[in-house]
């Protein structure tokens, strides 16, 4: 079985937050400030931290098992 990147795991987890909570399309850098900016709301900011903190627990609890 191979194993992928952390960095990778983690690129992909923080892309899937984003454009579920913040419906930011990509993380990529497009160089144009209308696709690159965006406003999101509080709550989905909030949605999207709280996310973040729920995998990043999970994945602390999984190392210890």
């Amino acid at each position: 079985m191979t194993k992928v990147p952390a960095t990778a795991v983690r690129d992909t987890l923080v892309g899937e937050l984003a454009r579920k909570h913040l419906f930011i399309e990509t993380l990529e850098e497009r160089k144009r400030d209308c696709l690159d900016f965006h406003n999101v709301s509080v709550w989905g900011v909030q949605a999207a931290l709280e996310a973040a903190y729920a995998a990043g627990f999970a994945a602390a609890k999984q190392e210890k098992e």
